[in-house]
């Protein structure tokens, strides 16, 4: 399949958008029996939530409470039966760490605050229709189930949708293509109709005003 023919006439694979390391393997199902794990061990978790009726907060308190008594414990008994300590890793973060992580948060938040402003003034259409359909989405499964579930979901949907989309590559785009050009029209037809009217009103109205 040539570039010319993929989605926005995309020069790079599925594999390499997703960052071609190892999470796109685990995304394509390159390494299945991790992704099984993830799967299994996620809806484990899932599972326990639900018949326990710990929420995820709650659930942490309580493991953190636990570990937390356990290693005072074993301290306060090591040093009087003059036994080692727990045997902790150094816990510290360094600069460099703690620079890379904010150079990283910085870069994708203005690439979010740039794009909210792409769309506010109206010079991205197509991101205009991925944010509205993604919130739209967010909102209507939001309001039919709980966050765990949907989390839970999501993950389900990150480890297949993209697997899919890249074994039906060719019809996906064909369709995806033909719907976004339909789209576009139907959006041109609505600015010169409606929109157009509605900035020329205005401009009139601050003339006479």
């Amino acid at each position: 399949m040539g570039s010319s023919d993929r989605l926005f006439n995309r020069q790079r694979t599925v594999h390499e958008v997703l960052g071609g390391g190892l999470v796109a393997d685990v995304i394509l199902w390159r390494r299945s029996k991790l992704t099984w794990g993830i799967l299994v061990v996620t809806l484990a978790a899932w599972v326990v939530f639900e018949i326990s009726g710990y929420t995820l907060l709650s659930l942490s308190s309580c493991v953190l409470l636990l570990l937390t008594t356990i290693l005072f414990l074993w301290a306060k008994s090591a040093a009087i039966l003059n036994r080692p300590s727990p045997p902790l890793p150094e816990m510290h973060i360094s600069e460099d760490m703690m620079n890379d992580v904010a150079a990283f948060a910085r870069t994708h938040i203005n690439a979010v605050l740039l794009a909210f402003q792409n769309i506010a003034l109206g010079k991205d259409t197509w991101m205009f229709f991925k944010v509205a359909i993604s919130l739209l989405l967010i909102s209507v499964v939001g309001s039919l189930t709980d966050f765990l579930t949907m989390g839970y979901t999501s993950l389900v949907v990150i480890l297949t949708v993209p697997a899919l989309y890249e074994k039906y590559e060719e019809h996906f785009d064909k369709y995806v293509m033909a719907g976004y050009g339909s789209a576009v029209q139907f959006y041109s037809k609505l600015s010169e109709g409606y929109i157009s009217k509605v900035q020329q009103w205005i401009a009139e109205q601050k003339k006479l005003s």
